[in-house]
């Protein structure tokens, strides 16, 4: 794009910041505003705020006008993530109020959508682009306050009385002091503790909050304590119910900068921006004289990005990792406080990022399961790592509509939350129970023994939403008890129509799953008919968690291909190991080194990065494919904890490995 050519501005949510961000960009060098979106075209009034702006009936009708180049996205909260991934679907270039989503999770599925259309994406902190801010970091790298310490820095003001309709209140648009002017503090805080060590920002490795949450349900005060890396303190404060001095205070060894309305600069409309330097006793105003509008500043950076063709910020520090990184912060300080919006429950979530129906996909090749009656997807998702319903909702839609039918989960999980999430999950999308093949696990270590079998799968099944499983798994072995018991206990759930496919062991050795099957054929029993051991094209040299066994050995394949049993295998991508995490000169990782590191595991490693080279793909696409490769069943188990992981997994789908590269991988 043409550096003399305008970029064409379309809003979306045409409220009160909308008509501050109009201004900025009449005010501005790179654009023009050519539309406003509304619902409510024939309001008295909605024109007045947006002067020579066209007013469009409706969201989707300005996302589909060819006059626009890039949509300023300015709903409530609830509304950013939804509209923005509808906006670059529609080939638009996005900039999105803050927060840009609920979630880093939702941040992070808004930003790849980004970059697979090539769109750029970015979200409307004004306050990062503007001068004052450039000043306020050269003075704390220049040593000005000596060694930086601690930031105290808080936006809080007091609406008075209650409004439980006014959107600060409102929990179902996502009201409260975190989301709307907390990440303005915490966002300061990064950018200041980074300035420190001459990076963009810096991400804290430790957040501890503490709020208030009135009777709407949202916060009206709330403070966190932010610790970093280089052990910079931050003291973080937000309010809609009490006003603060809203002073931000860096402190370092020799003296103290404070900025009062930080995120103001120096005026609206322009004007003099004043720093205050307090060193010895004495204090000088550095002042910061700025004529442009305040948020002329971000249309104008989000502008000259967009002309050069780039997909973030061009302004240092204000990127996608900083912005996923700051809601990264505000989701611990919700979590603190116990603040979950009811939007972010099953019961409202019922749809997917975009606001569309879950629908089921095809893309995902299915296969048989000896043993199961219904095909399975080729790889089974495990989803252990997400905080709750909404992050885990995203992977388990982008999943299902892929063509995913097959699901990894465990009584143990982050305490059975996994289970209850599949169960939301899959009802609140109404995913027919017959489509989905199911794993549940039970008796981990310590509680492994043959009458805790029916009992912990009693309260699985009801955390699932489901009556049976179709697979199930001992989820450890405890030799202490003869297995026959074990074989009885999960015979009499496959009697009771609890268990509908197949089980089996994981983490079992092979004399025990031998005397487990010769017991159930002396017995009459339901024989052991699958197994969930570690299997990976790097063997796993030490277990990762105490009583895991490895599959991946020579005598190991030889067992399961004499037997054609299959494997459920986790870290079948070897944790990282194919990727660039690891490496012969990378030992900061004790697990990779531990469990991974052998001249062996690094020989197969180097022929995965030259297979994959010659394919065209990466290394961990090449480990996958090897799994599935093999000439036993093995179905992998994945976790990917993004979309983005999610989708770059199930591209290395179509890698067909022949027999003897099989071979040649293994050396």
């Amino acid at each position: 794009m043409s550096t003399d050519t305008p970029i064409r501005w379309g809003i979306i949510g045409p409220g009160r910041i909308a008509q501050t961000f109009a201004e900025g960009v009449a005010h501005s060098r790179s654009g023009k505003l050519v539309a406003i979106a509304s619902r409510n075209p024939d309001k008295p009034g909605l024109g007045d705020g947006f002067p020579g702006a066209r007013i469009v009936n409706g969201y989707e009708a300005l996302l589909a006008d060819k006059d626009i180049d890039a949509v300023y996205i300015a709903t409530p909260h609830t509304g950013h993530a939804e509209w923005a991934i509808k906006a670059i679907r529609a080939g638009k270039h996005v900039l999105v109020e803050k927060p840009i989503a609920l979630s880093a999770f939702d941040a992070e599925a808004i930003y790849y959508e980004a970059r697979k259309a090539g769109v750029f994406a970015g979200e409307a902190f004004m306050y990062r682009v503007h001068p004052q801010t450039a000043k306020l970091i050269e003075l704390v790298k220049s040593g000005a306050i000596g060694e930086l310490r601690i930031i105290r820095s808080s936006f809080g003001f007091n609406m008075g009385t209650v409004k439980p309709e006014h959107r600060l209140f409102a929990n179902e648009t996502a009201g409260g002091g975190i989301l709307d002017v907390g990440g303005y503090p915490v966002s300061m805080a990064r950018l200041i503790a980074g300035a420190r060590d001459g990076k963009p920002f810096l991400d804290p490795d430790k957040v501890s909050g503490v709020g208030h949450l009135g009777q709407t349900g949202v916060d009206e005060w709330a403070s966190a304590v932010l610790k970093f890396p280089n052990n910079v303190i931050a003291e973080v404060s937000c309010s809609i119910m009490a006003n603060q001095d809203n002073t931000l205070r860096i402190i370092g060894s020799e003296g103290r900068l404070e900025v009062t309305d930080f995120w103001f600069a120096s005026g609206h409309k322009g004007g003099v921006g004043k720093i205050e330097l307090i060193k010895g006793g004495e204090s000088q105003t550095i002042e910061v004289k700025e004529e442009r509008w305040l948020y002329s500043f971000e249309v104008d950076a989000a502008g000259d990005a967009i002309r050069a063709g780039k997909q973030e910020f061009a302004y240092p520090g204000i990127g996608w990792a900083d912005s996923i990184g700051n809601l990264r912060v505000l989701d611990q300080w919700r979590a603190s406080i116990g603040l979950e919006y009811e939007v972010e429950k099953a019961t409202h979530r019922t749809k997917n990022i975009a606001g569309a129906t879950v629908v089921k996909g095809n893309s995902i090749p299915k296969r048989s399961i000896p043993g199961v009656a219904k095909p399975a997807s080729l790889v089974m998702l495990g989803f252990e790592f997400f905080p709750n319903f909404a992050s885990a909702s995203l992977t388990l839609d982008a999943f299902y509509e892929a063509g995913g039918n097959a699901f990894d989960t465990a009584y143990v999980y982050s305490g059975g939350k996994t289970e209850s999430i599949f169960g939301d999950w899959h009802t609140s999308r109404n995913v027919p129970r017959e489509e989905i093949v199911l794993i549940g696990k039970g008796v981990h270590s310590p509680l492994c023994y043959p009458d805790m079998i029916g009992k912990q799968l009693d309260q699985s099944l009801n955390r699932l939403k489901t009556d049976y499983v179709d697979i199930y798994f001992m989820h450890r072995d405890n030799t202490d008890i003869p297995v026959g018991e074990f074989v009885d206990a999960m015979d009499a759930e496959v009697k009771a129509g609890r268990i509908r496919g197949i089980f089996g062991g994981s983490n079992w050795t092979r004399a025990r799953f031998d005397g487990a099957i010769a017991y159930a054929e002396k017995n009459g029993k339901a024989a052991p008919a699958a197994l969930s051991n570690n299997f990976s094209l790097a063997e796993m040299l030490d277990p990762i968690w105490a009583g895991c066994i490895a599959a991946s050995d020579d005598e190991w394949k030889a067992w399961l291909n004499a037997k054609q049993l299959p494997n459920f295998a986790w870290s079948s991508q070897g944790r990282g190991f194919f990727t660039d995490r690891a490496g012969r000169d990378k030992r900061d990782d004790e697990e990779l080194v531990r469990v991974w590191y052998s001249d062996r595991n690094f020989g197969r490693r180097d022929r995965a990065i030259e297979l994959a080279q010659k394919l065209g793909r990466n290394p961990i696409h090449i480990a996958l494919a090897y799994v599935i490769a093999q000439p036993f069943p093995v179905i992998p188990l994945i976790g990917p904890r993004t979309i983005a992981e999610l989708e770059d997994s199930l591209s290395a789908l179509d890698i067909k490995l022949t027999p003897e590269q099989v071979k040649w991988l293994e050396g």
